[in-house]
């Protein structure tokens, strides 16, 4: 006869109860693992729209610079190409005549529609 992996009926037994309380520790709930700082749902929002709104800020702060750099820039390459001075200069004169006539325009349809009536 071939001799059994486990000895004796005790061991057997003693076998068969450790299986049964490994089963049972298994089944046994476990205790639940709480955080030392229990955050609410609210504080964990509110928590998370600062997150935001502080990183929208410095974004929103970064591209207000950028831009303001470039801006800067802009007026310097401005201010040194003649040529472009030049034509602002002529756009401005070409504005200020079409508003002196636009108003000349006027002040004649007013005088035409006093002599009408």
């Amino acid at each position: 006869m071939r001799e059994s992996k486990i000895g004796g009926f005790s061991e057997r037994l003693s076998a068969q109860a450790d299986a049964r309380k490994a089963l049972l520790a298994k089944m046994k709930p476990k205790p639940t693992v709480r955080p030392a700082e229990f955050e609410t749902s609210a504080q964990k929002k509110a928590r998370e729209l600062e997150e935001v709104r502080a990183r929208r800020a410095a974004e929103k702060e970064e591209a207000r610079r950028r831009a303001e750099e470039a801006e800067a820039a802009r007026q310097l390459a401005m201010e040194n190409d003649e040529q472009l001075q030049l034509e602002l200069k002529r756009q401005e004169r070409k504005d200020r005549k079409a508003a002196a006539k636009a108003e000349a325009r006027a002040k004649r349809e007013a005088k035409s529609a006093a002599r009408r009536s």
